[in-house]
């Protein structure tokens, strides 16, 4: 049964589920609003399911919609990488590559290693997803990923980065106003900058600083970004990637014999991306590129 329907219905209805009505998802995905209509209404018949109840604020998605609702956006996901791949074909290294990091990498790192990938390859298109949720490669949610994990799946190409080093920072203003902390347990005396939820990186990271919790962090927040901007700002002590720091003379680097956590880093693909020259070429620069920005540590 399900082998029978088109692509174009299920595309419909995660357009629903995204935007949460048929109003929504017709702008988002280019077409009318009773084109959208007449394709929910179609696949809820063809599966013979009803997949949204309607209210006040939109359309709800059933508990069979929720249940489907993996399944399309992991046809998506395939529909998307099938056009990367087809945009890729033909002469010379062009077409679309995907590529994920977290918030501090792709911000603060990859930029110049995208800017001389695409000197070298004028026809490639990157895409640069930042999230530090681990994107799927292998169901093509993203076709390259700089994770700080090492990846289990036997499908997947993984090249090791090696160790990107840690430490607390701060900077002049902040130290000529407070002093410099000569042990870990002088940091109760400083304005700590840390996370708000805990996650299993920075439990483990915990075992390294005995009886710092998450209340003596005076500033908090989830987003590697505004931990930085914040160590910055000189508002306090936080945590930031070695290398990131050298190359800001105004941040000092604390404690640094007492102190010492890595990020075990990896280049990430698909298998069946191995010959596909615009992921080879984006794959190899971004081994060279965060290989030379481990050594500036």
């Amino acid at each position: 049964m399900a082998e029978d329907i088109g692509w174009e219905l299920y595309r419909s209805f995660l357009g629903v589920l995204q935007e949460g009505s048929l109003s929504g998802a017709a702008r988002a995905l280019g077409l009318t609003q009773p084109t959208i209509g007449r394709h929910i209404s179609a696949l809820e018949k063809q599966l013979k399911l009803t997949l949204f109840t309607r209210s006040q604020t939109g359309l709800l998605p059933t508990e069979a919609a929720r249940s489907l609702r993996g399944f399309a956006e992991e046809m998506a996901s395939t529909a998307a990488a099938l056009a990367r791949a087809a945009a890729s074909q033909g002469a010379g290294i062009s077409g679309v590559v995907r590529i994920t990091a977290s918030d501090v990498i792709g911000v603060e790192v990859l930029p110049p290693i995208i800017a001389r990938l695409r000197r070298n390859h004028p026809h490639l298109q990157i895409e640069l997803v930042l999230s530090n949720r681990v994107q799927d490669l292998m169901t093509r949610e993203a076709d390259i990923a700089v994770r700080m994990i090492q990846p289990r799946q036997a499908q997947l190409i993984a090249r090791s980065i090696g160790k990107i080093e840690l430490g607390l920072h701060a900077t002049q203003d902040y130290l000529d106003r407070y002093g410099y902390p000569e042990s870990l347990g002088d940091l109760e005396q400083h304005t700590l900058i840390g996370f708000d939820r805990p996650t299993a990186f920075t439990r483990e990271a915990m075992k390294s600083l005995p009886g710092l919790e998450r209340e003596m962090f005076s500033l908090r927040s989830d987003s590697d970004l505004a931990q930085l901007a914040m160590i910055r700002a000189g508002a306090g002590v936080g945590v930031c990637q070695v290398a990131l720091a050298r190359q800001s003379r105004d941040l000092h680097h604390l404690l640094p014999d007492q102190l010492k956590l890595h990020l075990d880093t990896w280049i990430t693909m698909h298998e069946d991306l191995r010959n596909h020259p615009p992921c080879r070429a984006a794959f190899d620069a971004l081994v060279e590129g965060m290989l030379e920005y481990r050594d500036l540590q």
